[in-house]
């Protein structure tokens, strides 16, 4: 056959070679005449125990984060509200395939045409509990699914609970014609070191060998010889440079010329971090407190918040914890948060913005990161800052009430990823602050972050732009005497990490599964250089 190639987004890093393997969608029952609205209500009644049985198994054979995930799902299955409107249908005569599919389709339709990416994979969960349901009315939990050792798995989308019914010791990695990189699924992926490419679009199911770059996004299906060396070359270096990466992990990061540089971990949700990969970095650069907002039924409240927090800071065992208080708003709305309507929300009512404009959603956070401070070595920082008054602001809001605790104030920075924020960093009232690298680049470039085609090529954090704009921002924080750091994707890349230690960053936060990989490219980096642009 013809070498064919797909392209998608990468949404967890990664090479893998192997037979390709279709997981179909999970088999259905079909629409029969309805029986009695009894007899259909105990089908269904019947069903949804056997879903929940399955998912109560994955339960106990995951991990932390599985357990999140999975127990959120059964959480839905317990909602007497999520079968309503299936049971209304049942009473009107409907039969229980058609009603369970009616009756879900509105709350499915509302989270996936949604603008943002977070709220799209609560979609995916609504349609992983719908066609768990429909197998079992199907008598089964859907067919046998055995990939051979070392699969590439395709399907048009994975949920949660069957990627984690799949045995990925064995296997190569995934391949989805849809899917988004913020789904459970590809954080799933992550925290295990997949390689996973989502939007592919539909993928013929043909038998074949195939390639997955889950560096430049691609599933290449039957490659040529020539093609199969080149990739098994790239395979063999990676496997070399992952043993190399694993011996260096723990150690601390030098360049060549013995420059140190600080690494340490951005984190979406510490569940999904071992502790060995938390102690072996210098730290926490980068907490995405949104984990306890997306997904759940209701906000988390202070003690919640300061229990997570709290716990994280003991397990880092002494190193320090950035905690970016919360980033969600116009593009990661809340259900029960009420914000009007936005023709560009990434440019709208955002991070600290929104934050500030709702005291109610920032306090308990804020009380909490206090509490939690008192606790051990925890900074706050403020997201999508444009103006010093904005930091002044929210100072003002921080030490109000650190003094209804009788608590101290501890560090507060700020992420730099709006241009304003990073020619200006010098008029900030701030103690440290961090390139935020992906939307730096988004808003130097004008181009979104989510974007396709052509757009999608101008997301380039090694442009000249934006490599000047960081730059600057290195030479303004060393000229002020500011702690200053770098905690986007930018410094999870070998390229990226190279053009930042020759700029003179001194410090970094990148992904988790990247740690190891990131000390030993700084191994090999001469060191400052001034000949960029």
């Amino acid at each position: 056959m013809a070498e064919k190639h797909y392209k998608g987004r990468v949404a967890a890093p990664g090479l893998a070679l192997g037979p390709l393997f279709h997981l179909p969608d999970l088999a259905v029952a079909a629409d029969r005449p309805a029986g009695t609205p009894e007899a259909e209500m105990a089908r269904l009644t019947a069903a949804i125990a056997a879903a929940r049985e399955q998912l109560a198994l994955l339960l106990a054979e995951g991990e932390e984060m599985a357990a999140e995930i999975l127990g959120f799902q059964l959480e839905m299955l317990d909602d007497p509200a999520l079968v309503e409107t299936a049971a209304a249908l049942v009473a009107e005569g409907a039969p229980a395939v058609r009603a369970w599919q009616e009756g879900l389709a509105p709350q499915v339709e509302v989270f996936a045409g949604d603008d943002d990416p977070y709220f799209r994979a609560r979609a995916a969960d609504l349609l992983d509990l719908r066609d768990r349901v429909m197998a079992a009315l199907a008598g089964g939990g859907g067919p046998a699914m055995a990939p051979p050792a070392g699969a590439i798995v395709t399907a048009r989308d994975l949920s949660p609970s069957r990627f984690l019914g799949l045995d990925w010791a064995v296997l190569g990695g995934a391949a989805l014609g849809a899917g988004s990189a913020a789904s459970h699924v590809a954080m799933l992926a992550r925290a295990r070191g997949i390689p996973l490419v989502t939007a592919l679009g539909p993928i013929e199911p043909v038998a074949a060998t195939a390639v997955l770059d889950a560096r430049d996004g691609f599933l290449v299906v039957g490659p040529k010889p020539a093609t199969e060396r080149r990739y098994r070359g790239r395979l063999a270096v990676d496997r070399e440079e992952a043993r190399a990466a694993a011996k260096v992990v723990a150690e601390p990061a030098r360049t060549a010329s013995g420059r140190p540089i600080s690494v340490m971990v951005n984190v979406d949700d510490p569940d999904a971090v071992p502790d060995d990969l938390l102690r072996a970095g210098d730290g926490v650069g980068l907490l995405r407190t949104e984990f306890l907002f997306i997904g759940r039924a209701e906000r988390p409240d202070e003690e919640t918040q300061y229990r997570a927090y709290a716990r994280l800071l003991q397990r880092l065992g002494g190193r320090p914890l950035i905690l970016r208080t919360l980033d969600i708003g116009g593009d990661k709305p809340l259900p029960d948060l009420d914000i009007p309507a936005e023709t560009n929300p990434f440019l709208g009512l955002r991070g600290l913005r929104l934050c500030l404009d709702r005291p109610e959603l920032f306090r308990p956070q804020v009380r909490a990161a206090l509490r939690a401070a008192a606790d051990g070595p925890l900074s706050i920082m403020l997201p999508m800052v444009s103006r010093a008054a904005e930091v002044l602001e929210a100072r003002s809001f921080i030490e109000a009430e650190a003094r209804a605790l009788d608590l101290a104030v501890p560090p507060v920075g700020i992420m730099v990823e709006t241009p304003a924020a990073a020619l200006a960093l010098d008029t900030m009232p701030v103690d440290f602050a961090s390139i935020g690298s992906n939307d730096l680049t988004q808003y130097v470039m004008a181009a979104s972050r989510d974007a396709g085609g052509r757009v999608a090529e101008l997301i380039d954090p090694l442009d000249p732009a934006v490599l000047r704009l960081i730059r600057m921002v290195v030479e303004m924080a060393a000229a002020k005497g500011l702690p200053l750091s770098l905690c986007g994707d930018m410094a999870s890349d070998r390229a990226g990490i190279e053009a930042l230690v020759a700029i003179g960053i001194e410090r970094v936060s990148v992904a988790p599964a990247a740690l190891g990989r990131v000390k030993l490219w700084i191994a090999g980096c001469a060191g400052r250089a001034h000949g960029l642009p």
